[in-house]
């Protein structure tokens, strides 16, 4: 122990504290703290040493000093120079201070790092005047904040709507600053609320459609500049191109606006049938790295979704290559020479060509007429029965040329489409595989199998749709397509709404024309456009998936369902029956895949896509 010093003040986590000295060893000592706890200091920790009073008194002491001093008015005493704590604390107090004096200024030094930078044990220096200036608005301004937080908190915590962030809805749900105010209010109350930030802000009124964010959601993330295009004009068409000698037909949904295939049939007389497969040729005008195709490139598929779509290309630059009827348009057209007993092909050509169309067949009306039943029958006579006849027997053929004739015992798997209207749904199941669909899939199928083999053959580089070990991909390279029973398959058929395909056209046309290839081997933009597609189209198909169970869920409060079918797929996922519904099943007993089941229907959550699906025992049946 030194002197008559048998307390000190010392400096421990960024805090001064106050002790009684046990034992002084010159580089350390040993202490009671203030409560009591027994310590060991380094000297360096040592702020001052002094007689009286005792601890506890000497701190609360010490604290009233700190109170009465001015900061503002020690800041203007201080100077400009870096200086101890005990020079000014002699210049303030106008005599040799007192410990508890030094203690209370060294003190509120250390609490106002705004006027004062630590400079080392005991020291400090002013901080500039700007500097200080600087630091105070800051504080008010932080002040301000905390005030206009909690306001917004309180309002938000009761579900209204602040004016003030009425503008910033967008951004909160889709892109939110974390640092500024407005995120910091709704996450503050969604805390309070136990409510998602959608939630909350649902509640506040401001989103008024489930459908709409979700929509928006989608956009705001993949086209963060909007979907509308910027005025271009449509390449001209070319005028040189021969007219086939062809009537050619269409066969879409509906809705279809971007129609990129079409159909002839003639008969060539001894038993041969000649069968065009024509597509839609936008890549003789949209050429690489122009305007036009810079929005395809960046867009790479068009997004489609129930009620709706976003498209890959402006609607008049799709209307100038859309195999529409009424007139002709330019199309790459793949003919195949049949042999009508035995279904054989006898020849492929490609040409490109301008193709008359002279109607667009639609699935809703064609239906009625070319189905399984009517086959079967032979039924009523209607327009273009003899062709559509005819490549019903091909297809049929080109089907099990594949190895992929359908299993008769299987049940034929659902597709469904979605008709909106008034905000209305209605689901409409139709059969996988019925005649509609085989011809349009069969045909597809062949002029990508080919065209892909094609250029495989003459190692023209393309983008090919492969499937090996259960693994379907998008590749660089050639290679088998095992679940459709390809030796190649390079998506060709569809340029108008998949880049890939516009791609591919132009590598064919190359070909055609023989010419070296726009893409060559080991083309970087080959590379970049697969990883970007596959991105791209696994996302749009996932926002479409998002939608169609959206509007299941509005069905289900549409008509008020209370109960559903569906089939156990594995464990507690049921599939509904009637609708591209999969959903989990609360209370529900461990059964078999495919075992029909009951389905109570609770609450739906439209923003996250959920509902409250709970299993029915059957009648008799122990809950």
């Amino acid at each position: 122990m030194t002197g008559d010093f048998m307390y000190l003040l010392y400096e421990e986590d960024g805090e001064f504290k106050a002790g009684s000295i046990v034992a002084d060893n010159d580089s350390s000592l040993q202490i009671d703290s203030q409560f009591g706890k027994r310590l060991k200091l380094r000297s360096a920790q040592v702020m001052l040493r002094f007689a009286s009073p005792a601890p506890a008194e000497f701190m609360q002491a010490s604290e009233t000093v700190r109170a009465g001093l001015d900061v503002d008015f020690l800041w203007e005493v201080a100077g400009d120079a870096e200086f101890g704590y005990e020079d000014l604390a002699r210049e303030y107090f106008g005599h040799p201070p007192t410990p508890v004096e030094l203690a209370g200024l060294l003190q509120l030094l250390h609490a106002s790092p705004m006027y004062f930078y630590r400079k080392g044990r005991g020291r400090y220096r002013p901080a500039p005047a700007d500097a200080l200036a600087a630091a105070k608005a800051g504080l008010i301004r932080r002040k301000q904040e905390a005030e206009q937080l909690a306001v917004w908190v309180a309002e938000l915590s009761a579900f209204r709507l602040p004016e003030a962030l009425q503008a910033e809805v967008a951004g909160l749900l889709f892109s939110p600053d974390k640092q500024k105010l407005p995120w910091k209010a709704v996450e503050a109350a969604s805390r309070n609320t136990g409510l998602t930030v959608p939630a909350l802000l649902q509640k506040c009124g401001a989103i008024p459609s489930a459908h709409d964010y979700h929509v928006q959601r989608f956009v705001h993330e993949h086209f963060p500049r909007g979907t509308a295009f910027p005025e271009l004009p449509a390449p001209d068409l070319p005028d040189h191109l021969p007219l086939a000698d062809v009537q050619a037909f269409s066969i879409d949904d509906e809705l279809t606006t971007e129609i990129d295939d079409a159909f002839s049939v003639r008969d060539l007389g001894d038993g041969l049938w000649q069968v065009g497969i024509h597509i839609a040729a936008p890549a003789i005008g949209i050429l690489p790295d122009s305007p036009l195709d810079q929005i395809a490139r960046n867009r790479l598929s068009t997004v489609y979704f129930p009620g709706n779509k976003i498209t890959m290309l402006p609607d008049h630059v799709v209307a100038s290559y859309s195999l529409d009827e009424g007139g002709d348009r330019p199309a790459l057209s793949m003919y195949l020479t049949v042999e009508n007993d035995t279904w054989q092909i006898l020849s492929e050509r490609t040409v490109l060509e301008r193709v008359p169309i002279v109607a667009n067949l639609r699935h809703e009306f064609l239906q009625h007429d070319f189905n399984e039943q009517q086959l079967a029958g032979g039924g009523a006579d209607y327009p273009w029965r003899k062709e559509l006849e005819m490549l019903w027997r091909f297809s049929g053929a080109l089907e099990a040329a594949r190895g992929k004739t359908p299993d008769p015992s299987q049940p034929p798997r659902a597709d469904y489409v979605f008709r909106i209207e008034n905000e209305r749904v209605s689901i409409i199941d139709r059969q996988r595989g019925n005649p509609v669909d085989r011809v349009v899939s069969e045909l597809m199928i062949r002029v990508n199998s080919v065209w892909g083999s094609w250029l495989a053959s003459h190692d023209v580089p393309a983008l090919y749709r492969t499937q090996q070990n259960g693994k379907v991909r998008m590749s660089t390279r050639p290679g088998p397509h095992v679940g459709l029973g390809v030796e190649n398959y390079a998506w060709s058929s569809s340029p108008l709404r998949r880049y890939v395909d516009l791609v591919n056209q132009r590598q064919i046309l190359s070909l055609l024309a023989g010419e070296a290839p726009l893409y060559p081997p080991r083309s970087d933009i080959l590379y970049a456009v697969l990883r970007d597609f596959e991105l791209a189209y696994d996302a749009y198909n996932e926002f479409q998936r998002q939608m169609e169970r959206f509007w299941c869920l509005q069905w289900l409060t549409q008509e008020q369902a209370q109960r559903l079918q569906g089939q156990v797929i594995k464990e507690n996922l049921v599939r509904m029956e009637g609708m591209p519904l999969v959903a989990r099943v609360s209370g529900m007993p461990e059964l078999p895949p495919g075992t029909r089941v009951d389905v109570r229907v609770g609450e739906r959550n439209m923003l996250e896509l959920e509902a409250e699906l709970t299993y029915c025992p059957p009648d008799g049946a122990p809950a």
